[in-house]
């Protein structure tokens, strides 16, 4: 009986030590795992760098008559990295673009064959890895407003306005401009813009002006108009652009593009200029072409504008490129003026012969 008592005894002592050895290892490792999670602060998290960066680039409608794609400028683009979390993309024309994921569409718009070198960062936490792919892409000219001035009667209202002036409200000119039929009327399939020697308002000449603003403006695109100018000593006939901002910021800051500018005493003549601050009046950049009948027959006038320069053409003959850039109000919106004037600072003095001369113009084109 003892000799059981004893034995009972022994296990119940050896049931409690081992029951106490159980709770101080399970004390233990919970101690060592709060210590663990006590240190496990953000700064002690591993950030995993990308890797293994791969960019292609689908040029849409290529082919082997178009090996430069279909003219749309779309290009289907596809980006991987090992543990990439987000994509930063320079697109090569001075546009940027962040994706998550790494399939994305985007379409180039300067016409022409040209060259982009694309920038690709892959980024986790801050972390990144970077490579650069070259693309070649063209983009054809699509029209995106004209005038053919194919309905006879008041110019289309949709498109332009008329601007009635005094004389002497720019460049001292001289004429009266009008909204009369006797001025401006399309005829004919052609715009015709008529200076005539008559007291009229405050001043012996009328004329026609008329100006897209706030109907159609753009950045960037080619111009393409084809006109006939008119004769006489003291004619001023032009085409040309102001910033849309000029109710804001004035003349020359707004900055001006001539397209198509001559005068009588220099027919058969073109000059194309750029003015902008600090190079306005007399500006040097101007170029100059000779338009032999130019009076006598229609010829095309081109400006060619882009964020890096500005080409100018007659009949397709390249004569003056200007060099554009950000320092230059010549990247933003601008609208469409036609006038003609008589005299002023640069018409000069009017043959006193002159009874009137007309500016016709078959068409204004813009394309992308």
């Amino acid at each position: 009986m003892m000799k059981n008592n004893m034995l009972i005894q022994f296990s119940k002592n050896n049931n409690y030590r081992f029951s106490k050895c159980l709770f101080f290892i399970a004390l233990a490792n919970f101690f060592v795992l709060f210590s663990c999670s006590g240190n496990n602060n953000e700064g002690d998290v591993a950030i995993i760098v990308p890797s293994n960066l791969a960019i292609s680039a689908t040029v849409v409608g290529v082919s082997a008559q178009n090996p430069n794609g279909n003219g749309s400028g779309t290009v289907n683009f596809s980006l991987s990295a090992t543990n990439a979390t987000s994509y930063k993309i320079l697109l090569g024309n001075g546009e940027t673009k962040e994706v998550t994921n790494g399939d994305f569409t985007y379409t180039y718009t300067t016409s022409g064959i040209n060259t982009y070198v694309i920038y690709v960062s892959a980024y986790n936490s801050g972390q990144f890895v970077s490579s650069t792919l070259s693309v070649t892409i063209f983009v054809g000219s699509s029209l995106v407003w004209s005038d053919e001035f194919n309905t006879d009667g008041p110019p289309d209202a949709s498109k332009w306005n008329f601007q009635i002036w005094d004389p002497g409200y720019v460049n001292n000119e001289l004429q009266s401009y009008t909204n009369r039929s006797e001025n401006t009327i399309v005829e004919g399939g052609v715009l015709k813009i008529k200076a005539i020697r008559e007291k009229y308002g405050k001043g012996d000449f009328t004329s026609g002006r008329l100006e897209s603003n706030g109907k159609f403006d753009f950045t960037y695109g080619k111009i393409v108009i084809r006109a006939k100018v008119p004769t006489g000593f003291g004619t001023w006939p032009a085409v040309w652009m102001l910033g849309s901002n000029i109710g804001s910021v004035g003349w020359p800051k707004c900055g001006e593009i001539d397209i198509l500018e001559s005068v009588g005493k220099n027919l058969d003549q073109n000059h194309s200029s750029l003015h902008s601050e600090g190079r306005s009046g007399a500006t040097p950049d101007t170029g100059i072409i000779k338009v032999p009948n130019s009076s006598t027959e229609f010829h095309i006038y081109t400006a060619d504008w882009t964020a890096t320069s500005i080409k100018f053409y007659v009949d397709d003959i390249l004569y003056y490129t200007f060099a554009n850039s950000d320092k230059f109000p010549f990247n933003k919106n601008f609208f469409l003026i036609i006038n003609f004037a008589m005299g002023g600072v640069w018409g000069g003095p009017v043959d006193p012969n002159f009874t009137s001369s007309t500016f016709e113009i078959d068409y204004v084109r813009v394309y992308n």
